[in-house]
C-alpha cells in the first residue's frame, strides 16, 4: 500500500531543473519507497546495501557508471563516497538534468561529500515521517500553515476533527510508514530493531562508541526531555558521559533527523531571553517507546502527555513547511522570569505567536504572554492556541482556538 507523500511534487520539479537530486532523512521515513514510486521505467534502481554493487562502486566508480549509466537511482549513497567525484565529472560532461537520484540516511557524511563534489549541481531535499494530512490521504500537498483566519477556515472546511483518543493513538504509533500499512509489525519489536540498526549502521560508522548502553541511555534522556529546553550538562550526567561526548552525540542525532532544535527568538529582547534551544524528538512513537510508555492510554494520562502533544504539533508544522519547500523560520520565546510563547512562525516579515495546549477550551489567559512580542516592536500577525477543541473559534480579535486536526 503506497501512501501519497506531499513532497513528491517538489521532487519531480527539482529533478527537471538539476542534474542530481539528494533525498535525505532519518531511517524508515519512506525515502526509498517514495523515489521508487516516482521513478521512470528507464531509471535503474541500485542499492549500496547490496555487497556486490557496493564493492564495484567503492573500488571502481568509473566502471560502475559505465555498467550502470543514468538515469540512475542510487540508494544508501553514503556507503560509497568514492562515487561523488565521478558523478561530478559525468554531470559536467553531459550537461543534462535529472541524471542521478540519490538517497541516504547519514547526513553528516552525505553533506560533506555533496558540498565538496556536487555543489551547484544537486538539489537537496529532506523527508520526514508521515504527516497527519498524508495519513488522512489528502490528495495534494497542504499550503503552509499560517494562523490567520482565511487560511484556517480553508483548512477546517469539511474536516472531521479527531478526538483525544484518535490523536494519542496516532502519537503513540508514530509516523514511520511501515507502521501504517496493512498488517504492521509489533510496535515494540519494530522500535527495538530500529534503535539497534541505527546504532550499528549509522552511529558506529560516524563515531567510535565504546559503550552502546551509554548511547542508549543518552537516547532515552533525549526522548524524556522532548518539548523542554536543552540542558547539555543534565544530559551528560544522566548518560554518565562527558559534556564533550554529549555535544558530539547530540549533533549525530540532529544530523540523523531524529531530533529538532527550536531556536530562541532574539531581536531586542536578548538580555531577557533564555538562550538554550528547545528539544523535540521528531517521531513521537519512537519517543514514547524510549520513555517506557506501553500503550496510548498510559501515555495520554502520564507525565509526558502535554510535552508529547506539543512535540507532535511542532513536528506537523515542520513537515508542512518542509513539504512546501519553505524555510522553517520557527522560534520560541522564554524570558528569565518564566514567561513563554511555545512557537513563533516568522513569515514574510511578520510573526505569528502560537501556544500548544492539551485543552478543549482555551482562554485569554493562554495567550497572556503574546504582549511580549508587541513590546519588542515587531510586526505581530494573528496567532492562537493549537489545542483539542472541536471548532475554530475566536479567543480575541486577533487570535483563535485552533483544532489540531487542521494542521
Amino acid at each position: 500500500m503506497y501512501i501519497f507523500r506531499h513532497l513528491q511534487e517538489k521532487i519531480l520539479n527539482v529533478s527537471g531543473t538539476f542534474p542530481a537530486l539528494l533525498l535525505s532523512g532519518a531511517r524508515q521515513v519512506g525515502k526509498t519507497t517514495l523515489l521508487k514510486h516516482l521513478k521512470e521505467n528507464n531509471r535503474t534502481y541500485l542499492s549500496l546495501d547490496d555487497p556486490e554493487i557496493k564493492e564495484l562502486a567503492v573500488n571502481d566508480p568509473a566502471l560502475f557508471l559505465q555498467r550502470f549509466p543514468p538515469p540512475l537511482f542510487i540508494d544508501e549513497i553514503q556507503y560509497a563516497p568514492q562515487l561523488f567525484p565521478h558523478l561530478k565529472m559525468y554531470i559536467d560532461n553531459s550537461q543534462q538534468n535529472g541524471l542521478f537520484w540519490l538517497s541516504g540516511s547519514q547526513q553528516f557524511s552525505l553533506m560533506k561529500n555533496v558540498s565538496e563534489s556536487l555543489a551547484g549541481r544537486i538539489a537537496i531535499l529532506n523527508l520526514y515521517g508521515l504527516s497527519q494530512a498524508e495519513l488522512n490521504n489528502s490528495p495534494g500537498k497542504m499550503n503552509p500553515f499560517i494562523p490567520d483566519i482565511q487560511n484556517l477556515e480553508k483548512r477546517a472546511f469539511g474536516k472531521k476533527e479527531p478526538d483525544l483518543i484518535e490523536i494519542y493513538q496516532q502519537i503513540f504509533k508514530g509516523q514511520m510508514p511501515k507502521l501504517h500499512i496493512n498488517n504492521p509489525p509489533d510496535l515494540s519489536t519494530f522500535f527495538s530493531s530500529y534503535i539497534q540498526t541505527y546504532i550499528q549502521r549509522d552511529v558506529r560508522s560516524l563515531i567510535n562508541i565504546g559503550d552502546e548502553m551509554a548511547f542508549f541511555r543518552f537516547l532515552r534522556a533525549i526522548a524524556a526531555r522532548t518539548g523542554q529546553m536543552l540542558n547539555k550538562s543534565e544530559l551528560a550526567r544522566d548518560a554518565a558521559i562527558s559534556p564533550k561526548t554529549a555535544e558530539s552525540w547530540l549533533s549525530i542525532l540532529r544530523a540523523s533527523g531524529l531530533i529538532y532544535l527550536l531556536e530562541p527568538y532574539f531581536k531586542n529582547l536578548t538580555k531577557r531571553l533564555i538562550k538554550s534551544p528547545k528539544l523535540y524528538f521528531l517521531d513521537t512513537g519512537l519517543c514514547a517507546y524510549l520513555t517506557g510508555w506501553h500503550n496510548w492510554e498510559t501515555l495520554e494520562a502520564g507525565a509526558l502527555n502535554g510535552a508529547i502533544l506539543e512535540t507532535w504539533v511542532v513536528s506537523e508544522i515542520i513537515k508542512n513547511y518542509n513539504n512546501n519547500g519553505i524555510p522553517a523560520n520557527f522560534y520560541y520565546l522564554r524570558t528569565k522570569d518564566g514567561s513563554e510563547i511555545d512557537l513563533l512562525i516568522e513569515l514574510n516579515g511578520v510573526i505569528h505567536p502560537l501556544e500548544i495546549k492539551k485543552t478543549a477550551h482555551p482562554t485569554k489567559n493562554d495567550i497572556r504572554h503574546f504582549h511580549l512580542l508587541q513590546k519588542n516592536g515587531g510586526k505581530i500577525a494573528p496567532g492562537g492556541v493549537i489545542c483539542l477543541c472541536k471548532h475554530l473559534l475566536p479567543i480575541d480579535e486577533n487570535n483563535y482556538s485552533i483544532p489540531v486536526g487542521i494542521l
